[in-house]
């Protein structure tokens, strides 16, 4: 049982892929704090958005074998 992670910006350049394979979490917050462990993402969870599957979801949500997940940094533009 899995879920794919996908990077973007800052996220992306930290770990060195786009998106991976990774077996499900216990929570959204466990999984970013492993992966801010083991990529050193400089970002805080209260600093980035979530989204599962497709849509922008809450930090609670429980995770099931098959979701997309994708933490998003801050962005900037112009």
């Amino acid at each position: 049982m899995s879920v794919t992670v996908l990077y973007f910006a800052v996220l992306r350049e930290a770990a060195g892929v786009s998106e991976e394979q990774l077996p499900v979490p216990g929570s959204l917050s466990m999984l970013y704090a492993a992966l801010q462990e083991q990529y050193g993402f400089k970002h805080a969870q209260n600093q980035l958005r979530v989204a599962c599957n497709g849509a922008f979801c809450d930090w609670r949500y429980q995770p099931v074998d098959g979701d997309v997940i994708a933490f998003i940094p801050p962005v900037s533009g112009g």
